[in-house]
C-alpha cells in the first residue's frame, strides 16, 4: 500500500517548500517555533507601544456601556483556528475600548497597581516554563528561589530576623493578594486557639466562640476572611480609631477584656500599616502589648505602605513589628511588580503549615518525607503554584535597592509638593495629614461641593481620582483621595491633576451658589 503522504513542490512567495497533503496530525495545530518567535516579537512591540507612550494619550476610564464589549464577541468559539494577526488586531478593536488604564501616569485612584519591564518579562518566562511548583520535588528551583527572594525582601525592608528563613522557624511565602494572606493567617490563628480541633471536628462541634478584631478603617478582606473561616462577620470586632484614623489601643483593650469576661475566645487581631481610606498607621507596639498579654495572634497588613520601608527613613512604620505573628505587603501595588504578588511572612511556620497540610498518597515523595524541604502548597489555599517569585527576583535584580529607593522617594516628594498646593488653595482643605503618597482633601463648601468637584475632575478623562468617606465630628465626610505612585508619574502629571481639580473646585463653588 502506497504511503498516504505525498509531497509536492510548492513555490509559495518565492520559497521552495514541501507541502504535506496528509490529514493533519493533532500536534500540527500547535504554533510552531518560528511563528512563536515572530508573534512573540509582535506582542512585545504591542505592549511596549502601549506602556511607553500610547497609554498616556488614552482616556483613563473606559467609556463603554455595560454589555458593549460582550456584544463585540461571537456567541460561540471558532470551529477552526484563526490567524494570530486577527487575534492581535482584536486587542485594539475589542479589548482596548473596555480598559481602565491603570498604567497611565495620570492615574491617581485607589492605590497604584504598578508594572515594569523586568516584571512583565519575568511573567512571560514563568508562563513559558509552565512550572507547577506545588511541591519542592515538582520544581526545586521554584521553591528555593522563592525562599531566597523572600529573605532578600525581608532584608530590603529590614524586617525583624524572626521572619527570616534561617535560622527559622520563621519564613516567607508568596501569596496572590493580601486578602489570601489575611485568610490563611486567620485560619492558623483559629486552629491555634482551638488546639487544632476545628480542622478535625469543625466549628459546630468545637464551638469555641472565637472573636477577631480589626479597626473600622481596615480592608474589607478581613470581614470576608472571618466569613470564610466559619467564624462569622458578627464575631469580627471593628475597633474605634483616633482622630488620625489609627486603631485606638484603649478601645481594643476594652473590647478584648469584655469578650473574655463574656466567655469568648479572642484569637486574632489585624493591625494595618496604611489603611485603605487614608493610609493611617496603626500603633503596632501598643497593640502588641495587648495581644501578647492574652496570647492573641497579631497579623499586620502593610499591603500598600509596606513598600516604603525599602527606604530607611520610612521604617518607623515597622515599630513593634517584631511582636507580630505574621506580616504581609503587596509588591504589586508600589514596588513595580505586576499583579499578582503578595509577600507574607510568619514568625513560626509550624502553625500555618499544620493548619493547611493535607497529604494524599499521590503527593507523597521522598523529599517531603525527609523534612529537609519546603512544600509551599502547605502555605496557601490552592494546591497549584505559579513560578511567581521570578517577577520579584527580576525586579530586585534590575532596579537594585538604590533604584527602588530612588523611585519611592520621588513619589513621596511629588506627594509633598501636591500637599503644598492644596494647603495654598483657598477652596481646598486637607482632611488628614499626608500619609506617604496619599492625600485626602475636600472642598471647603462641604460634601456636595466636594462630590461635584470630584465628578467634574474625572469627567474629561484626563486624570482619575477615587474617593472615600471619613468620620468627623460633623459626620461622615466625602473626601477625594489623591494617590501618587504610578510607575512613570512625574511632576508634570501632578501639576496637571491639581490644575484640573482647581478648575473643578471653582466650578463647584459657582454651581453651589
Amino acid at each position: 500500500m502506497k504511503s498516504a503522504i505525498i509531497r509536492v513542490k510548492n513555490y509559495h512567495q518565492g520559497m521552495n517548500k514541501e507541502q504535506d497533503t496528509r490529514a493533519p496530525h493533532a500536534t500540527d495545530h500547535h504554533m510552531d517555533a518560528e511563528s512563536f518567535r515572530r508573534h512573540g516579537h509582535e506582542v512585545i512591540d504591542w505592549i511596549a507601544d502601549y506602556l511607553y507612550g500610547g497609554v498616556d494619550d488614552k482616556p483613563i476610564m473606559s467609556r463603554v456601556k455595560p454589555g458593549e464589549i460582550a456584544g463585540m464577541l461571537p456567541d460561540a468559539p471558532p470551529a477552526e483556528g484563526e490567524s494570530f494577526d486577527s487575534i492581535l488586531s482584536d486587542l485594539d478593536r475589542v479589548v482596548m475600548p473596555g480598559l481602565t488604564h491603570w498604567q497611565n501616569p495620570n492615574w491617581h485612584g485607589y492605590f497604584p497597581a504598578n508594572t515594569s519591564g523586568p516584571s512583565i518579562l519575568a511573567d512571560l518566562v514563568s508562563s513559558g516554563l509552565g512550572v507547577q511548583g506545588m511541591l519542592w520535588s515538582t520544581s526545586p528551583a521554584c521553591t528555593e528561589i522563592e525562599t531566597v527572594v523572600m529573605d532578600w525582601m525581608a532584608k530590603a525592608l529590614d524586617l525583624p530576623e524572626c521572619f527570616h528563613s534561617t535560622p527559622g522557624p520563621g519564613c516567607g511565602v508568596l501569596q496572590d493578594t493580601a486578602s489570601s494572606a489575611s485568610f490563611v493567617t486567620l485560619l492558623a490563628a483559629r486552629e491555634r486557639a482551638t488546639e487544632w480541633r476545628t480542622n478535625r471536628q469543625g466549628l459546630g462541634e468545637v464551638n469555641p466562640k472565637l472573636v477577631a478584631y480589626t479597626s473600622n478603617q481596615a480592608h474589607s478582606s478581613i470581614a470576608k476572611a472571618a466569613k470564610m473561616a466559619g467564624m462569622g462577620e458578627d464575631n469580627l470586632r471593628l475597633v474605634d480609631v483616633d482622630d488620625t484614623y489609627r486603631m485606638d489601643p484603649i478601645a481594643l483593650r476594652r473590647m478584648v477584656e469584655a469578650d473574655l469576661a463574656a466567655g469568648l475566645v479572642p484569637c486574632y487581631v489585624c493591625a494595618t500599616i496604611g489603611t485603605t481610606s487614608s493610609v493611617a498607621m496603626d500603633p503596632i507596639r501598643e497593640i502588641a502589648e495587648i495581644t501578647r498579654k492574652h496570647g492573641i495572634w497579631l497579623h499586620v497588613d502593610g499591603a500598600f505602605a509596606g513598600s516604603a520601608a525599602v527606604c530607611p527613613e520610612f521604617r518607623d512604620i515597622h515599630d513593634g513589628l517584631e511582636h507580630a505573628e505574621s506580616y504581609t505587603f503587596n509588591p504589586h501595588k508600589w514596588l513595580f511588580t505586576n499583579f499578582d504578588c503578595n509577600c507574607l511572612w510568619v514568625r513560626d511556620r509550624e502553625p500555618l503549615v499544620r493548619t493547611l497540610t493535607v497529604m494524599p498518597e499521590y503527593l507523597k515523595n521522598a523529599a517531603t518525607e525527609s523534612g529537609q524541604v519546603i512544600d509551599y502548597r502547605d502555605w496557601q489555599v490552592p494546591l497549584g503554584r505559579r513560578f511567581r517569585s521570578l517577577k520579584l527576583w527580576f525586579v530586585l535584580r534590575h532596579y537594585g535597592l538604590e533604584g527602588l529607593q530612588s523611585l519611592i522617594r520621588h513619589h513621596v516628594a511629588l506627594a509633598t509638593s501636591f500637599e503644598s498646593m492644596v494647603e495654598a488653595h483657598p477652596l481646598l482643605e486637607l482632611t488628614t495629614p499626608r500619609n506617604l503618597t496619599l492625600l485626602c482633601f475636600h472642598h471647603v463648601d462641604g460634601d456636595a461641593a466636594t462630590e461635584a468637584m470630584h465628578h467634574a475632575a474625572n469627567a474629561a478623562g484626563e486624570v482619575y481620582l477615587s474617593h472615600t468617606k471619613l468620620a468627623t465630628d460633623e459626620g461622615h465626610r466625602y473626601v477625594i483621595r489623591m494617590s501618587i505612585g504610578q510607575a512613570r508619574v512625574e511632576a508634570s502629571h501632578v501639576t496637571k491633576a491639581f490644575a484640573v481639580l482647581s478648575n473643578a473646585a471653582e466650578a463647584a463653588r459657582h454651581s453651589q451658589g
